[in-house]
């Protein structure tokens, strides 16, 4: 089994225009829908004015009426090993006004966070401050057990469309699809290396053009992988997840990673495949934010 969950709703994007943020998570939602596929997205509420705010709040309610789910993803994208416990927490109750609002208004509640960069605080005490709270609170914690990079390939995407390369803009979905089959591999295999089977996985992706016109390529990737789409809540069932997470470091690392450091096993580095030179050079071209 595997749950989808897109970050950075209304959209990751560099573009800045009100008319390709719609298309694209109309695209995407249209997507999921067609392959059966009910994912969770998660909310920066400052991206919510970055544009325009009706048309953005507007996008949130329909991926809630495709029978979507919404997390909270903080306000301002922000790490806590920058902000510190308290700033962090601030930021993550800044983060919930209109998801809140949104959910209540069909009688549900927000119920997943998910930490920006995979970052879940350092030192110790500041991650145990950040997580008491989050359960004080009622969110669960949304692990990441796949993580194909999206993101590094989503903006070089969007700058080839921006620059009407046709050519390049298929270039670069082509590697990102057969980068994306390739992890989901990798992280199967780590996932056997730590509890002898497949787990119930979580996938990280992000709401971008990238994801929204790959979204059959992706569907039919988790086909030949046998993989079942199921909700974050049917995958989060697996024994997996209760495995204890003891990393309290400063690098955003997923979670199959974090589980090795408990259960003393190590994961197969060996062919672990890094994301492709020309893409990270591609991505530093247009964005210089690492």
């Amino acid at each position: 089994m595997i749950a989808l969950t897109f970050d950075d709703l209304p959209a990751l994007t560099i573009l800045k225009d009100q008319a390709s943020v719609n298309y694209l998570n109309a695209k995407l939602l249209q997507g999921l829908k067609r392959h059966k596929i009910t994912a969770t997205g998660f909310v920066n509420e400052s991206k919510i004015d970055e544009l325009d705010r009706p048309q953005q709040i507007r996008i949130l309610e329909r991926w809630l009426k495709a029978s979507m789910d919404l997390g909270n993803h903080t306000y301002s994208h922000e790490s806590p090993n920058i902000l510190g416990a308290a700033a962090y927490i601030n930021d993550i109750v800044r983060g919930e006004p209109v998801t809140r609002g949104l959910l209540a208004a069909r009688h549900r509640r927000i119920g997943w966070f998910r930490h920006p960069y995979l970052e879940t605080g350092t030192p110790e005490a500041v991650k145990r401050e950040i997580d008491d709270w989050l359960r004080a609170h009622g969110y669960r914690i949304a692990p990441v057990t796949i993580d194909a990079d999206d993101w590094e390939f989503a903006e070089p995407y969007e700058d080839a469309i921006a620059r009407k390369n046709e050519t390049r803009r298929k270039h670069i979905r082509a590697v990102y699809l057969d980068y994306t089959a390739k992890s989901i591999r990798w992280y199967r295999s780590a996932a056997r290396a730590l509890f002898g089977r497949d787990i119930a996985y979580v996938m990280l992706l992000h709401a971008t053009r990238l994801n929204a016109d790959s979204i059959d390529e992706l569907a039919r990737i988790l086909k030949r992988e046998q993989l079942t789409p199921v909700t974050l809540e049917q995958a989060m069932t697996d024994p997996a997840y209760e495995t204890i997470d003891p990393y309290a470091g400063k690098d955003g690392i997923e979670w199959l990673e974090r589980w090795s450091l408990t259960l003393h096993k190590t994961l197969p580095w060996n062919t672990y495949l890094e994301v492709p030179n020309e893409i990270e050079e591609a991505y530093d071209k247009v964005d210089r934010d690492r």
